[in-house]
């Protein structure tokens, strides 16, 4: 029992000591899971824990810096013993560029304002347009409830090729995807976007724009030739 005892006392000395020197002094930065863009943010947010010990890292330590830049989605950490911190990222994924006027802003599929865009024309990303009286705030969600309804609309097609077709989405009463070929299709209300567009998706092929595509019944698709007066 001393004999053990005693193992008990010099680990827990030698784990104070670990902790309280440079022993295990955070050296490195390692981030994954993000593009370069964003892991410079990621190592810049954290360079005050370089020369902190590894055991004196806690989880508010990397999540509080972090979770004050927009870029980043959900982050993670690991101890890489004995001197990387491995910081694992998951980054906002853009989907929407919000515009007001002339201002414009990087929207992520989570509804998060990402950052300014100052040539939002380079960008293909479907555009979001809000009244200038919005208020918009870089890292806070999006408060305006038609922009809101509008990007939920663009969820279901990541990753599908009518997203980069979509220039518009508009948002003034009822949902409106406008292509960049200049034909319109008309979701109605947000209720059953996913059927609406996968509907859609089955005609378009069969139009010729302009036009437009009224799948706001998805039972009852309707489709005609005479451009819209929507800008």
């Amino acid at each position: 029992m001393l004999v053990g005892l005693c193992l008990v006392v010099l680990g827990a000395g030698g784990y104070l000591a670990a902790r309280e020197t440079s022993l295990f002094a955070v050296s490195t930065i390692e981030v994954r899971g993000a593009p370069p863009g964003v892991a410079a943010e990621v190592r810049a947010a954290l360079q005050p824990l370089v020369g902190r010990s590894l055991l004196k890292v806690q989880r508010e330590d990397v999540e509080r810096p972090l979770g004050r830049l927009s870029v980043v989605a959900a982050a993670s950490f690991d101890r890489a013993f004995p001197h990387t911190l491995r910081v694992y990222v998951r980054a906002e994924a853009p989907l929407a560029v919000l515009r007001r006027g002339s201002e414009a802003w990087l929207v992520s599929a989570a509804g998060r304002v990402v950052r300014v865009m100052p040539n939002p024309r380079l960008s293909s990303l479907p555009r979001i347009w809000v009244p200038r009286a919005a208020s918009i705030t870089v890292g806070a969600v999006l408060a305006d409830e038609g922009a809101g309804r509008a990007l939920r609309a663009l969820v279901p097609l990541r990753g599908l090729p009518l997203l980069p077709r979509v220039r518009d989405v508009l948002a003034d009463g009822e949902l409106t995807l406008v292509l960049r070929s200049g034909l319109e299709i008309r979701l109605g209300t947000a209720r059953r976007a996913p059927l609406k567009l996968a509907v859609a998706r089955e005609i378009l092929p069969q139009l010729t724009p302009p036009g437009y595509l009224d799948v706001s019944v998805p039972a009852r698709p309707v489709a005609g030739p005479k451009p819209s007066t929507r800008r």
